[in-house]
């Protein structure tokens, strides 16, 4: 009986990450289409991304101890370590090789001008750090973890939050449609190195550090405006 109770229990709590991660994500995606039409564009959208995606395992780990079951304990920390240095640096050196190319042209430099004007006109560089906890929170953290966990193909999840990922750039990007397209391309190989270091390891620490690494080289490379 208490074993049933137990399984039943597990259950509900995996049902109620499951909504609230696709909840989450279509409220965001909802607000920031919104957004788009009104003078607040996606900020607000943005704002929801990261207090929604931080909140929402702070709040499942706290309240219901959900930390392992959500990436954020237990599993192989140390392989996850290890495969978010390599995956970061490949990723990293992918990044440099396409934004050096972009930024060699007029026209591609026009094209990340939004971006430019957030990073050094706004600041917005520290600001990065939090985005990356709570895009790597919500997508590998709670969604991608709970699909897993209810049994969905390692190969299908990974695709399946990837896409998710990628598209939710163009939801929460204050910036134009061609950037969010540049965002979304790189938001790709991201998605599937971070869901197999994810999947491999029950960690999701790697991921954090690919895309710490991945980010770094995106914002030192149009501050230096190759």
């Amino acid at each position: 009986m208490e074993r049933e109770n137990a399984i039943a229990s597990g259950s509900s709590t995996l049902n109620e990450r499951l909504k609230l991660a696709f909840g989450l994500t279509a409220l965001i995606w909802i607000t920031g289409l919104v957004g788009h039409f009104t003078p607040l564009l996606e900020w607000p959208a943005l704002a929801l991304y990261v207090i929604g995606g931080i909140g929402v395992v702070i709040w499942r780990g706290t309240s219901k101890s959900e930390w392992a079951e959500m990436y954020l304990a237990g599993g192989d920390l140390k392989k996850s370590l290890k495969w978010g240095v390599i995956g970061g640096i490949l990723l990293l050196l992918l990044a440099m090789m396409n934004t050096k190319k972009m930024m060699t042209t007029s026209d591609a430099a026009k094209m990340m001008s939004g971006m430019e004007s957030l990073l050094l006109n706004r600041s917005l560089f520290y600001f990065y750090p939090i985005l990356v906890l709570a895009e790597e929170f919500l997508w590998r953290g709670i969604m991608f973890s709970a699909l897993i966990e209810k049994g969905f193909n390692k190969h299908l999840t990974v695709l399946l939050t990837t896409i998710f990922f990628l598209l939710n750039h163009f939801a929460v990007a204050p910036v134009g449609l061609m950037e969010r397209a540049l965002l979304a391309m790189m938001a790709f190989p991201l998605g599937i190195v971070n869901g197999y270091i994810s999947v491999s390891t029950r960690n999701v620490w790697g991921s954090v550090l690919a895309h710490t690494i991945l980010m770094i080289a995106m914002l030192a490379a149009i501050q230096m405006r190759f």
